[in-house]
This record gives structure tokens, C-alpha cells and sequence, in this order.
């Protein structure tokens, strides 16, 4: 294997004509310089230098590794330089994937303070909602996934790195006209009879678990992943819907009203990420702005 620092001394002997001039332009012994080319053309495989007397003249072989040297030894200076940027945060790339929800109220500070904080370091935002985000993130499409779930499943993300962020409440949504539209507290069995606007997949699985654990199935007339339709249909006195607060956060229930429902659900929001890319300074940057997000 042919080293960068012997290319660099094979470029000085070939540039100045001699080891001795070789090794006062790189600051070592002349030993050195001879050591570290005897190196080179083992690895090589082949003369690199023909010494007559004191003069000193390279090979076809030599001649074509200078060649190649100066713009190999020019890559691997810009490949350290950029490294070094990216390690110090003045560049860098994070590949944010987030549900909807997450996106309108988490993600925009955190990425302002990013920004703020680190203007060199670019990140890219694409929404979906888990399980698929995770699968994104397992097959190297997103550095960071912005997920959640409702109660811990054994061996689910035990290959990730998560950061917990917050707990996210679901409350219930009825129309602004509705019998129990005033009330302090509804038990979910009071709802029993209502028609039901459901959201995700997983929201979904989770309103029918909740719903039959209290003794009934809900009648489910719309299904929509996007959180301002379900508040639109709900308004419209269309049903009643459980909603995280979180979805709640940038969206006006117009026409529709809150309610704490019982018994209280949660769901666990978190930042995931592979164990490798948690060492990489902007994604480690950008899940500390995650959860300073999250504590405001």
C-alpha cells in the first residue's frame, strides 16, 4: 500500500534532486528521506530513483508516480480540511425525517437554533410517520428520524440511539355545539355512540385499542393522516376525534372544542439515530436542539 507521506517525499526528492535537499524542505534527516523511499519502491514493486554518482533521477515508474502524486496528495488535503470542518460544525449535512405533526411544531425552532448556532451545517427535512420513518433511518435514507409510539414495545429500537423528547397527550375533539363540547372531563365510553374521525395507522390502532378496553368498537367514518382534516371534519360536526396536543399546537379547532379524555393516553415522542451517526458532531448538534425544542 502506497502512503501519503512517502508520495510527499518521493515529490521532494523529485522537486529538489537529492535527499539531502529532500529532507531540509521536509524538516527531517536525510536517513529519513532514504528510509521512507526504500518503503515506497517495496511497495511499489519497482525501482522509483536511478542513482548515478550525485545526481538522482526517476524511473518511467517514479516519473509516473509524481505525476499522480500531486493531484492525489491535493485530494487528501481538501478531504482533511473538510473533514475538519465538518468535525468543528462550520459544514456538515443531517438528514432530518419527521411525522407531520413534529414537523409544524418541533422541528422549525430546533432548526433555527441550528442554523443560529452552526450556519455551515445544512439539513434536509422529509416527512413520514413511524414505523416508516425508522425504516428509513435502518436502511440509510435519514441520519435522524422524529418518532413516536404509544407504550414501549420490547426489542422495538433497541439497535438505535433515542432520545427522548417529550410525552404527548391525546385529547378529544367534538364540535363547538356538542352535548359534552363544555365539559371539564370525558370518559371515552361516553362517545361510544359518535361517529369517529380517525388519523394515522398507528393513531388509528391505538383510538380502536382504547375504545375496547372500555367495552366498544368505534364506528369509524373517516380516516385521514392530515391533522387540520380531521379538525375541519370534526368542526363540521362530521364526528369526534382523540388528538395528540402536540397536532394541536399550530392549528386553529375551528368549530370544534378540546376535551381531556379518560383514561389519560400518551405517546412517547422521541429522536432516533444509529450509534455511529450519534458521534457525528451535526447530528449530535442537531438532536440537543431537538430537545431543547422540546422543553419549551
Amino acid at each position: 500500500m502506497i502512503e501519503a507521506r512517502h508520495l510527499r517525499v518521493l515529490r521532494a526528492v523529485s522537486t529538489t534532486g537529492s535527499f539531502s535537499a529532500a529532507a531540509r524542505e521536509l524538516g527531517c534527516t536525510q536517513p529519513a528521506v532514504s528510509q521512507q523511499m526504500k518503503a515506497l519502491e517495496t511497495s511499489a514493486g519497482t525501482p522509483l530513483l536511478i542513482r548515478t554518482g550525485r545526481e538522482m533521477r526517476l524511473t518511467q515508474a517514479g516519473e509516473a508516480l509524481v505525476r499522480h502524486a500531486s493531484g492525489i496528495l491535493a485530494g487528501l488535503t481538501a478531504a482533511e480540511e473538510e473533514v475538519a470542518a465538518i468535525a468543528g460544525l462550520r459544514a456538515g449535512r443531517v438528514r432530518l425525517v419527521s411525522f407531520p405533526s413534529g414537523s409544524s411544531t418541533l422541528v422549525p425552532g430546533a432548526l433555527a437554533a441550528l442554523r443560529a448556532a452552526h450556519p455551515g451545517t445544512q439539513v434536509s427535512l422529509v416527512e413520514a410517520e413511524p414505523p416508516h420513518s425508522v425504516e428509513m433511518l435502518r436502511d440509510g435514507d435519514c441520519d435522524i428520524a422524529l418518532a413516536f409510539r404509544y407504550g414501549a414495545v420490547g426489542g422495538e429500537w433497541d439497535d438505535l440511539v433515542v432520545r427522548p423528547l417529550l410525552r404527548d397527550r391525546l385529547v378529544g375533539l367534538v364540535p363547538e355545539r356538542h352535548r359534552l363540547a363544555g365539559a371539564d372531563a370525558v370518559g371515552i365510553g361516553e362517545l361510544a355512540d359518535e361517529p369517529w374521525i380517525a388519523g394515522c395507522p398507528r393513531c388509528r390502532r391505538q383510538l380502536v385499542e382504547v375504545c375496547e378496553s372500555t367495552g366498544f368498537t368505534p364506528r369509524i367514518d373517516f380516516a385521514t393522516d392530515d391533522y387540520p382534516a380531521v379538525i375541519g371534519l370534526v368542526g363540521a360536526g362530521l364526528g369526534v376525534a382523540v388528538l395528540p396536543e402536540l397536532a394541536l399546537e399550530s392549528v386553529r379547532p375551528k368549530g370544534a372544542r378540546t376535551v381531556t379524555v379518560e383514561p389519560a393516553v400518551e405517546r412517547e415522542i422521541v429522536a432516533l439515530t444509529l450509534p455511529d451517526l450519534a458521534r457525528v458532531p451535526a447530528v449530535a448538534a442537531t438532536l440537543d436542539q431537538l430537545s431543547l425544542a422540546a422543553a419549551r
